[in-house]
C-alpha cells in the first residue's frame, strides 16, 4: 500500500458519516487520431442536484484511480487523462461536514497532506492532463483541476470560486500557490481574497476563461464532447496553449497588499483565514510548489482547529439547511394560492416590494397610494428596473414587457385590491395609521387575502385587533436594499392562523427568502439586537466616551460596517423610531439618545462625512454633541458593548421570540450581513466567554460552532 494510501486509510475513519465519491475511469478513442484517453468521472451516486466533496474516503477513490492511469500512462497505453465530474456538478471541495468534526491538529494536518498528495499525482503523470469543468466547482473542485496541465470549462457553470476565506479557511489544496502561478497575483487575489469576502461571489463559465484559469470555453449542451476533440488538438498539436508571462516583480507585491488592504476593510484583522491565504501567496512569487503546499498544510491545520472556522461552518449549514427548512412553519399543505399582489404605499420601500413580487411570483402586483404622483411614481420605478434588466441582458424583451404589463397603480383600493389574495402594507411606520391602512383594505380584499406588514418594529397583534378578521395578519419585515439581503422575519400575530402564516411562508420560499419564524415581540430579532448593541455606542458617546474609541471599539468583530456607518445606511430618523419603541417596551434597557435626536432634529443623514474619501466626524454633528465626562477605553466600551447583546439576546430566547439561538445567528448573517466567521453572534459570545460571564451558561452546546471536547 502506498503512504498516500496509508495517510488516507488512517483519516477515513475519522469521517464517520463521508458521502463517498467514487472515480469512475474510462477509456474512449479521441477524434481524429489521437490516440486512446483515460476519463476520470467523479460522482457521489447521489442524484445530480446535490454536490460532489472529497473526504478521506473519496480522496482514496481518486489516488485509486491514479494508480490505474498511471501504470496505463508508464505503458504507453494511453496518451492522456481527463477529469470531470457528474451532469451540473464537477465538485464542491472538501467534506465540511466531517471537517467540523476533527479535535486534533495533527488529524487536521493529516487532511491537508492528503489531499496534497493525491492531487499532486495528476501533474506528475507521464501524460498530459485535463480538467473538463461541466459544472459546479468550488474549493477543491478547483485546486483538483489547478493541477492538470490544461483545463476547459462550461460556458453554463452558475458557480466556480475559492470561498475558503469565507468560511474561515485557506485554499489549501494548491490554490493559493496554483493559482497565481497561473494567472498572475493580482487576478489570485480578486478570486481567493476579494470575491471570498464579498459574501462569496461567484464565477460563471465566461469569468473564469476570461481570467485565464480555463483554457478554453465551450457551450453547456456539448461540453464534453466539444472538449474532447478540444483535447484531441491540443495532443496532436494543432492547438497550442499559450499562457501569459506572470510578473514577479512589484506587481505581485502590490496585490498582495491591496489583498491586505480588503481584508482589513472587510474583517478589520478579526479572522486569521485571509491574512493566512495572502502570506501564502506572498511566499508563492518565487515559484516552489513545495513550499507553498507545505505551508498550506499548516495553516489548514491551524485554522481548522480555530473557532473561526467552525464558526464559519456553522453559518454556511444555518444558511443552507436550517435557511431553507424554516423551525417552526406550520404544514405548507395549509398554503393557499398566490394569483395577485396588492402593495400599499408606492414609496421606495414599496416600489422594491412590488419589483420584488413581480419577479418572483410573475402574477398581476398593484400598487395604491394617496395621490396619483406617487401611484405613478412607484410604477415608474419598477418599469425603469425592468428596463435596467434588459439592459444587461438579465431578461428578454418579451419578458420585460410581459412583466411591465403586470405591475400596474390605482387610488382606488376596491378597484386594485378586490380579487388579490396578498396585500403587504408598507406606509408610514405609525400605529394608528397601519390599523386605517389594514381597515380600509379589509373592506375590499376577499376573505382569504393576506394581510401583511412589513413593520420593524410595532406590534402585529396590535395592528390587527380592531378587524373582523385578525386571524389572517402576519408579519413579513424585510430588510433594505429588498433585492440584496435574503432575510425576511415572518412574525406571527397573537391571533394569526396557521393557514395565512403557511400562505406566508410559501410566498417567501418563491420570493428566494431566507424565512425566520419570529414571535410579535418590540423590533423582532435584527432590529432589537442592532438597536440595543448600537444603543451601547450611543451610550458611551452620551457618557463622554470619544465617537473614534467607541467606534473603533468593536472593530475586534469585523462587521461589515461601523455602527455609526450602519446607523447612517438604516437612517438616523428609523433608528430613533425603533429606539423610542423599544423604550416603551423595556425602558430600563433602551434609552433615546438625546445626541441621537438632536442629529434627527438637525436633518442630518449620518454623524459623518465623506470629503476627504473616508468618513470624519461631521463638525455640524460635533457641534450638536453634548457628552458627559466618563470616558472609557476601547476594552471597556466593547465589554459593555457584548455583554449588553449577550443579555439581550439571552431574554428574547427566554420570551420565546424565536425557536433557538441558531435563529438569532440566522437573522443577522442573512438581515444584517454579519460576517460568517463570527457565525452570526452566539458563537463568538461563547468563545469569548461573553454568554457565561452574563447569562451563566453558553448559547450553544460544546463542539458546536466550536472544536469537539
Amino acid at each position: 500500500m502506498s503512504t498516500t494510501a496509508e495517510l488516507l486509510k488512517g483519516a477515513a475513519e475519522l469521517f464517520p458519516d463521508e458521502v463517498v465519491t467514487s472515480a469512475h475511469v474510462r477509456h474512449l478513442d479521441l477524434p481524429s487520431g489521437a490516440g486512446r484517453f483515460a476519463l476520470i468521472t467523479l460522482d457521489n451516486g447521489l442524484d445530480h442536484t446535490k454536490p460532489t466533496t472529497f473526504g478521506p474516503a473519496s480522496l482514496a477513490n481518486l489516488n485509486a484511480a491514479i494508480d490505474q492511469v498511471e501504470k496505463e500512462a508508464a505503458a504507453g497505453e494511453i496518451v492522456g487523462v481527463g477529469v470531470t465530474g457528474k451532469p451540473f456538478i464537477f465538485a464542491v471541495g472538501a467534506d465540511l461536514k466531517g471537517v467540523e468534526l476533527l479535535k486534533k491538529h495533527e488529524h487536521a494536518l493529516a487532511i491537508g497532506k492528503g489531499g496534497h498528495e493525491v492531487f499532486k499525482r495528476l501533474a506528475g503523470l507521464a501524460v498530459p492532463t485535463f480538467a473538463y469543468y461541466n459544472g459546479a466547482a468550488m474549493g477543491g473542485g478547483v485546486e483538483v483541476g489547478l493541477h492538470c496541465s490544461y483545463r476547459t470549462v462550461s460556458k453554463a457553470i452558475p458557480a466556480f470560486s475559492l470561498p475558503e476565506v469565507f468560511l474561515g479557511l485557506v485554499p489549501g489544496w494548491g490554490g493559493c500557490t496554483l493559482l497565481p502561478n497561473l494567472i498572475g497575483a493580482e487576478k489570485a487575489v480578486s478570486v481567493i481574497i476579494e470575491n471570498s469576502l464579498n459574501q462569496n461571489k461567484q464565477l460563471k463559465g465566461r469569468q473564469v476563461f476570461d481570467l485565464g484559469i480555463a483554457d478554453a470555453l465551450f457551450e453547456g449542451a456539448d461540453f464534453l464532447e466539444q472538449s474532447l476533440i478540444w483535447t484531441a488538438n491540443v495532443l496532436k498539436g494543432d492547438i497550442e496553449v499559450e499562457r501569459p508571462v506572470i510578473d514577479r516583480g512589484e506587481a505581485w507585491d502590490q496585490a498582495v497588499a491591496k489583498g491586505r488592504f480588503i481584508a482589513d476593510g472587510k474583517v478589520h484583522g478579526a479572522a486569521p483565514a485571509a491574512y493566512r491565504a495572502l502570506d501564502i501567496i506572498a511566499a508563492a512569487k518565487n515559484g516552489d510548489l513545495q513550499q507553498g503546499y507545505d505551508a498550506e498544510d499548516q495553516a489548514l491545520a491551524d485554522l481548522i482547529m480555530g473557532g473561526e472556522l467552525r464558526a464559519g461552518i456553522y453559518a454556511f449549514n444555518l444558511v443552507q439547511k436550517r435557511g431553507k427548512r424554516p423551525a417552526g412553519a406550520p404544514d405548507k399543505s395549509l398554503a393557499r394560492p398566490v394569483t395577485k399582489v396588492g402593495v400599499v404605499g408606492a414609496g421606495l420601500m414599496a416600489s422594491q416590494l412590488a419589483l420584488l413580487f413581480l419577479r418572483r411570483l410573475e402574477v398581476p402586483v398593484v400598487l395604491t397610494d394617496i395621490d396619483q404622483e406617487r401611484v405613478d411614481k412607484g410604477v415608474g420605478y419598477v418599469h425603469s428596473e425592468i428596463d435596467k434588466l434588459l439592459g444587461k441582458g438579465r431578461i428578454g424583451q418579451d419578458k420585460a414587457n410581459r412583466l411591465k404589463a403586470l405591475v400596474t397603480g390605482v387610488l382606488d383600493k376596491a378597484e386594485g385590491f378586490s380579487d388579490a389574495d396578498f396585500v403587504i402594507e408598507a406606509v408610514f411606520e405609525e400605529i394608528g395609521v397601519k390599523q386605517q391602512v389594514f381597515a380600509e383594505v379589509e373592506a375590499v380584499a376577499p376573505a382569504h387575502a393576506i394581510l401583511a406588514t412589513n413593520t420593524s418594529s410595532l406590534s402585529v397583534t396590535e395592528m390587527a385587533s380592531k378587524l373582523k378578521n385578525p386571524e389572517r395578519v402576519v408579519g413579513f419585515h424585510f430588510f433594505n436594499p429588498v433585492a440584496i439581503l435574503p432575510l425576511l422575519e415572518i412574525v406571527r400575530g397573537e391571533q394569526t392562523d396557521d393557514a395565512s402564516l403557511a400562505t406566508a411562508f410559501a410566498v417567501a420560499k418563491k420570493l428566494k427568502k431566507t424565512a425566520v419564524l419570529v414571535k410579535d415581540a418590540p423590533a423582532f430579532v435584527v432590529n432589537r439586537i442592532l438597536t440595543r448593541f448600537m444603543g451601547e455606542i450611543q451610550n458611551v458617546i452620551d457618557e463622554g466616551t470619544p465617537v473614534e474609541v467607541a467606534e473603533k471599539a468593536v472593530e475586534p468583530l469585523g462587521l461589515p460596517m461601523s455602527p455609526l456607518v450602519l446607523l447612517e445606511l438604516v437612517g438616523p430618523a428609523i433608528g430613533l423610531h425603533v429606539s423610542e419603541t423599544l423604550n416603551r417596551a423595556f425602558p430600563n434597557r433602551f434609552k433615546v439618545s438625546p445626541n441621537l435626536a438632536a442629529v434627527v432634529k438637525a436633518g442630518k443623514r449620518g454623524f459623518y462625512v465623506y470629503d476627504s474619501g473616508k468618513p470624519e466626524l461631521d463638525p455640524e454633528v460635533a457641534a450638536l454633541l453634548r457628552q458627559g465626562d466618563v470616558v472609557l477605553t476601547e476594552e471597556q466600551v466593547r465589554a459593555r458593548v457584548l455583554d449588553a447583546v449577550a443579555q439581550e439576546i439571552g431574554l428574547m430566547l427566554d420570551e420565546g421570540v424565536v425557536a433557538e439561538a441558531q435563529d438569532i445567528d440566522l437573522c443577522l448573517i442573512t438581515g444584517a450581513g454579519w460576517p460568517f466567521h463570527l457565525g452570526g453572534i452566539t458563537p463568538y459570545l461563547d468563545r469569548e466567554g461573553v454568554s457565561e460571564r452574563v447569562n451563566g451558561k453558553r448559547f450553544l452546546a460544546p463542539g458546536v460552532a466550536s472544536v469537539p471536547a
